[in-house]
């Protein structure tokens, strides 16, 4: 008896500037607004919008992160395309920045509207500078 292939689908990671990330794919997760979302090959159509966050791609290379600032998600057929704003790779994550946009969150006044994106913001960066 042979061993199941590998199921994967194309994964596109794009900000305005350029492509951060084409590559085929074994399982995603993304930041939704409203939770985390996981995709697999041969998922149902999807279009949800993002919230501040870290998506994960498990390729059949390893897996990768990136953080990303929102933006949209579509899965159709077996692509995937997350479009944002902003996204980096946790290799290109400052962490010395990431501290300073921390302190800065967290000096803003507290009935600041901005306030919890900014947390979420630097929270997520230093997360992923950790590993």
């Amino acid at each position: 008896m042979s061993e199941p292939q590998d199921k994967t689908f194309h994964c596109r990671l794009i900000s305005p500037e350029r492509v951060v990330l084409d590559c085929e794919a074994r399982f995603v997760v993304l930041p939704a607004h409203d939770g985390q979302i996981g995709i697999a090959a041969n998922r149902a159509p999807l279009v949800c919008k993002l919230g501040i966050g870290a998506v994960r791609v498990d390729s059949p290379d390893g897996s990768q992160h990136y953080f990303v600032d929102g933006g949209f998600a579509r899965v159709r057929g077996n692509e995937l395309s997350i479009l944002t704003p902003k996204a980096v790779a946790d290799d290109q994550i400052d962490r010395a920045a990431a501290e300073k946009l921390l302190q800065q969150a967290g000096d803003m006044p507290l009935g600041d509207p901005a306030r919890a994106d900014a947390l979420a913001r630097a929270r997520t960066q230093l997360a992923l500078t950790n590993g």
